[in-house]
C-alpha cells in the first residue's frame, strides 16, 4: 500500500529556476498591489453600439445596399443621357465657362422634370390629389398612377417567376416569351370561341393560357431530359415558332375580326375578362391578385415541398442529386412545364386583362424577355421577383407620362432598366465604385442579441 508523500517531501520534484523566479515575481506583485480584477469585455475589445453596427452593415456589400446603389447609379447615368439628348440644354454647355449657372440650371430643370413625371406617372400625382380635395377631379385620378403600375406589373411577375423557377433548377429558360405567346393564343381562343357562363369562362380561359405555356415548356424540357439538347437553343427557336404561329393564326377566317382588314382577332367576350378591381375608370384588374398568389405558390413550392427540395438539389448538382436517388429527367421536365404554365398565365393576362382584348402581332409585347430582367433583379427569389416586377411596372407606367409631358423618349426607360440589371448583375462593380465593405451580418446579429 502506497501513500502520497506529504507536501514538501523530498520525493516532490524541485521547481526549476525559471519557475521559481516567476513564482517570486507573482508573490511580490500580490503583496504590493491590490487584488487584480479580470478585464472588462469593453477593455478587451470594445463592442460597437447597435446603431454603429447598423450603420456599418448599411454601408456593407449586402444585397439590399447593392440593389439600392445600383438604382442610384442607373438614375445618375439616366440623368446624363437626358441632358445629352436635349439640344437646348446641350447648347448651354457651349458657353459653360462664361455662364456656368445656365448649364447647371437647365440640366437640373430637365432632369428634375423628367424624374418628377416618372414619379407622378408611377406612384402619386400631387396635383391630382389636390384637384380631388378641391372637388375638381374624382378619386380615380389619384389612384391612376398606382393602377397603371399594377397593370404592367402583373404579367411581368408571371414571366419573372417562370424564369426564376427554371434558374433555381439549373435551367436557363429563354423561352418565356414564346410560352407567353402560346398562352395568349389559347386564352384568347377560349375567350371568344367557347360560349360559357362568366365565372367558368374566365377559369377556362386562364387554364387554357396556362396549358399553352406548359405545352411550350414541355418541349424543351423533354428534349433536355432525354437527349441533353441545350434548353437555351431550343427555347430561342421555339420563341420564333410561337411568334410566327401567332401571326398566322390571327389572319385565319375563324379568328380574324370580320369587320377589320388588318391583322386583329375577334374580341374576347366580357365573360372571360379579368374583373377590374377599382371600377371601369381604372385599368388594374384581378391579374395582380393572381400574380401575388402565384408568387406565394412558387415560394411554397421551392421552400416547403418535396419537389422543391429535389428541384434545388438538381439545380445545385445534378450528378449528386442523381446519386441520391432523385430523377433528374423527371425534375427537368416538371420544371419546364411549371415554368411554361407561369409564363402562359402571364400571356393570358395580356389579353384577358385590360391591356388588350384581342390578338394582334404585338399583343404579348416583350414580357417574356423582360421577365429575364425581372428574375435577375429579384435574385431569382419569388418575393424578390414580385418586387422587381413592381419596379419595372412603375418604370413602364412612369415612362409613359415622362414621354408625354417631358418629351423624353420611352426608349430611355428601357435604357434605365438595362442599366439597373447591369449593375445588379455585376455587384463587384458597385462595390468598387462605392468602396463597400464586406457584409458583416453576423456582427449585427450578435449586437442585436446582446442588446445596446
Amino acid at each position: 500500500m502506497t501513500t502520497n508523500p506529504p507536501a514538501g517531501s523530498p520525493d516532490k520534484e524541485p521547481a526549476t529556476e525559471a519557475q521559481a523566479e516567476q513564482n517570486a515575481v507573482g508573490n511580490a506583485d500580490q503583496a504590493t498591489t491590490p487584488t487584480a480584477t479580470a478585464p472588462k469585455p469593453d477593455e478587451a475589445g470594445e463592442r460597437p453600439s447597435l446603431g454603429r453596427a447598423f450603420l456599418d452593415n448599411l454601408w456593407a456589400a449586402n444585397t439590399v445596399t447593392v440593389t439600392v446603389l445600383a438604382l442610384v447609379l442607373a438614375m445618375v447615368i439616366g440623368a446624363i443621357l437626358i441632358i445629352v439628348s436635349d439640344p437646348e440644354v446641350l447648347a448651354t454647355y457651349g458657353y459653360i465657362t462664361a455662364r456656368p449657372a445656365d448649364a447647371m440650371n437647365a440640366s437640373w430643370s430637365v432632369v428634375s422634370e423628367a424624374y418628377a413625371n416618372l414619379f407622378k406617372g408611377a406612384i402619386f400625382d400631387p396635383q391630382a390629389f389636390s384637384d380631388w380635395l378641391n372637388g375638381d377631379a374624382g378619386w380615380q385620378a389619384v389612384l391612376g398612377p398606382i393602377s397603371e403600375t399594377l397593370t404592367y406589373t402583373a404579367p411581368l411577375a408571371f414571366t419573372g417567376l417562370s424564369v426564376a423557377l427554371a434558374f433555381r433548377g439549373g435551367l436557363f429558360n429563354i423561352g418565356a416569351q414564346g410560352q407567353a405567346v402560346i398562352g395568349v393564343i389559347l386564352a384568347a381562343l377560349a375567350g371568344f370561341l367557347l360560349p360559357l357562363p362568366p365565372v367558368l369562362h374566365l377559369l377556362v380561359a386562364l387554364l387554357a393560357g396556362a396549358a399553352g405555356g406548359a405545352i411550350w415548356g414541355f418541349i424543351p424540357g423533354i428534349l433536355k431530359a432525354r437527349t441533353g439538347a441545350h434548353e437555351v437553343i431550343n427555347t430561342i427557336m421555339l420563341n420564333y415558332v410561337a411568334v410566327y404561329l401567332l401571326s398566322w393564326i390571327i389572319v385565319q377566317s375563324w379568328v380574324q375580326n370580320p369587320t377589320r382588314s388588318d391583322a386583329i382577332s375577334r374580341a374576347v367576350d366580357s365573360s372571360a375578362q379579368l374583373p377590374r378591381l377599382l371600377g371601369s375608370g381604372l385599368r388594374v384588374h384581378a391579374g395582380i391578385l393572381l400574380a401575388v398568389l402565384a408568387t406565394w405558390f412558387v415560394a411554397w413550392l421551392l421552400n416547403r415541398s418535396t419537389f422543391g427540395f429535389e428541384l434545388r438539389a438538381v439545380g445545385a448538382n445534378p450528378d449528386a442529386a442523381r446519386t441520391a436517388g432523385i430523377s433528374v429527367t423527371r425534375t427537368y421536365v416538371l420544371i419546364m412545364v411549371i415554368a411554361g404554365a407561369l409564363a402562359g398565365l402571364g400571356g393570358a393576362n395580356m389579353v384577358l386583362g385590360s391591356t388588350a382584348d384581342a390578338l394582334t402581332p404585338q399583343v404579348a409585347a416583350q414580357i417574356g424577355f423582360d421577365g429575364i430582367l425581372v428574375a435577375l433583379l429579384g435574385r431569382v427569389k419569388p418575393w424578390g421577383v414580385l418586387l422587381a416586377a413592381l419596379l419595372f411596372g412603375a418604370l413602364q407606367a412612369g415612362g409613359n407620362r415622362m414621354q408625354s409631358y417631358s418629351g423624353i423618349s420611352l426608349e430611355l426607360v428601357t435604357v434605365l432598366q438595362a442599366l439597373i440589371v447591369i449593375f445588379i448583375a455585376a455587384p463587384a462593380l458597385v462595390k468598387a465604385i462605392f468602396q463597400l465593405r464586406a457584409a458583416r451580418a453576423a456582427r449585427l446579429q450578435t449586437s442585436l442579441a446582446k442588446g445596446w
